[in-house]
């Protein structure tokens, strides 16, 4: 899939912009706001359909937070949460008939079928996991003495934590991309009927990776914070 480019001269150095992935990521974080205001606005104790939804997930992500890290893993899940839901949301925007825009260059799609979203995504994840983790050990968060062994542990560990944005961003954009193509192939073959249990599965997908993206979130931030007995 083509993506709709748009290159910026500054002082010679040329920067090109995804317009498509920008457009689509606003747009899945204005759904976001948007419904967040909705089951917000009129809280009660008799909730609304929506007000039940959002408090259904923010009490999942409460739950496990607090099998992995206590009482003291609620802080973080306002990061996770948000992540959750947006990856969701721009995963299913993969599902909408952006075709139908006529567009001069490339086409709107899902915003996580960018590399540099989802690798975007991840770095923040890692940087959020290494602060966390600085913020709760210190020094030790990496390296417990200058002994040979605790030395060679900490350039494993350094190497490990590198590979992890890595590896969150590559399954995102793998997944995500891979079923995009598929469903279009699909369409070219016959128009009607038989990209439908495709897409169907392709919302699956969408939900299941999601919430990969966040729970492994939730386990970097884990192992940062908590101490070895």
């Amino acid at each position: 899939m083509e993506h709709w480019l748009y290159t910026y001269n500054i002082n010679g150095h040329i920067l090109t912009f995804n317009v498509d992935t920008i457009v689509t990521m606003w747009l899945a974080m204005g759904v976001i706001l948007i419904t967040s205001f909705l089951a917000t606005r009129k809280v009660s104790v008799i909730p609304s359909k929506l007000q039940l939804m959002f408090e259904n997930i923010v009490g999942f992500f409460w739950g496990m937070s607090d099998s992995l890290m206590g009482k003291e893993g609620r802080k973080h899940i306002p990061l996770i949460a948000s992540l959750f839901l947006f990856i969701i949301v721009g995963n299913l925007m993969g599902q909408i008939p952006f075709a139908i825009l006529n567009l001069k260059e490339g086409e709107l799609a899902s915003p996580t079928n960018d590399i540099n979203l989802t690798a975007a995504m991840a770095i923040i994840v890692l940087i959020y996991y290494v602060c966390a983790g600085f913020k709760k050990k210190n020094f030790r968060f990496l390296l417990k003495d200058f002994t040979p062994i605790s030395i060679f542990i900490c350039l494993i560990d350094l190497l490990e934590m590198f590979t992890r944005p890595l590896t969150l961003a590559l399954r995102l954009f793998g997944n995500i991309l891979a079923g995009e193509i598929l469903i279009s192939a699909m369409i070219g073959l016959c128009a009607y009927i038989l990209p439908l249990p495709f897409m169907f599965f392709e919302v699956l997908v969408a939900c299941v990776q999601a919430l990969v993206f966040a729970m492994l979130t939730m386990v970097y931030i884990s192992t940062a914070i908590q101490e070895e007995e």
